[in-house]
């Protein structure tokens, strides 16, 4: 199963710890559109382990929607799109959104995740202003 299906799978399955599993220790999380106060960057798995503490307890993810992967010319640089969709466990509200994430792999671990999503448009959903 490629690495990018396996972690969608781990999301499906509420197993953060497996999820976080898949990153090397020193790997860096970005996201770059970061709503203020929030992070745009963690550095190791156990912030990234910490960051995600709580992401079932937010959103019961139970579908990958659409995904689409593309490869590039660097052989550990792949490209995701996907939408996940589900309901936010404190509005019951549906969730769906997409996301791009650009992945480095290096030895079958992520060394690099940069995840462009919009934590301003699930504000509502989600019930919490700004995420």
């Amino acid at each position: 199963m490629p690495l990018i299906d396996h972690a969608l799978d781990l999301l499906i399955r509420h197993d953060m710890a497996g999820f976080v599993q898949l990153f090397a220790e020193d790997a860096v999380a970005e996201f770059p559109f970061a709503a203020p106060g929030r992070p745009e960057r963690l550095e190791g798995r156990a912030a990234l382990a910490d960051y995600l503490r709580d992401y079932p307890n937010l959103l019961d993810i139970r579908e990958v929607a659409a995904k689409t992967v593309h490869q590039t010319t660097d052989p550990e640089v792949s490209i995701a799109e996907f939408e996940l969709a589900g309901v936010a466990v404190a509005t019951q509200k549906p969730y769906r959104l997409r996301y791009i994430v650009v992945l480095t792999v290096r030895d079958g671990l992520i060394r690099r995740y940069r995840d462009y999503w919009s934590p301003l448009a699930v504000a509502d959903v989600l019930g919490v202003p700004g995420v």
